[in-house]
């Protein structure tokens, strides 16, 4: 089972997406349990996001938040992407895209590090 925390929603449509998003794996029976954990980040290109976690098959994560972008007509964060270096270095990376729809408007580079409880910062952002 895989887990992500860089996922996002455009901020204040947090509640009703994820509650969305558990709505729709439970009739199918399919592994994927989404909660947001209290973190909003902001972008300077694409506005304010509530970051969530989710837990299940990314595949099937992926799919859903751009669903949830296209149903309820908002921007999203789809994170997981990670670089392909091996190297270990002191801070941890991720990337993600920006979506609205199925339509990627942006990218960020977020960073944190890996001692300690920290949360997810954006270190780079660039517009599509």
């Amino acid at each position: 089972m895989a887990i992500s925390e860089t996922f996002g929603i455009e901020k204040g449509h947090g509640e009703e997406v994820i509650t969305w998003l558990n709505g729709q794996v439970k009739p199918q029976g399919t592994k994927l349990e989404a909660r947001l954990y209290g973190y909003d980040i902001s972008t300077k290109n694409f506005g304010d996001f509530e970051m969530f976690s989710w837990i299940g098959d990314v595949q099937i994560a992926r799919k859903l938040i751009i669903k949830a972008s296209k149903r309820f007509k908002i921007k999203v964060i789809e994170g997981g992407y990670k670089p392909k270096e091996s190297v270990f270095k002191i801070k941890k990376f991720d990337f993600a895209k920006v979506k609205r729809g199925s339509k990627t408007i942006g990218q960020l580079e977020l960073v944190v590090s890996r001692f300690g409880n920290n949360q997810w910062e954006i270190q780079n952002e660039e517009r599509h």
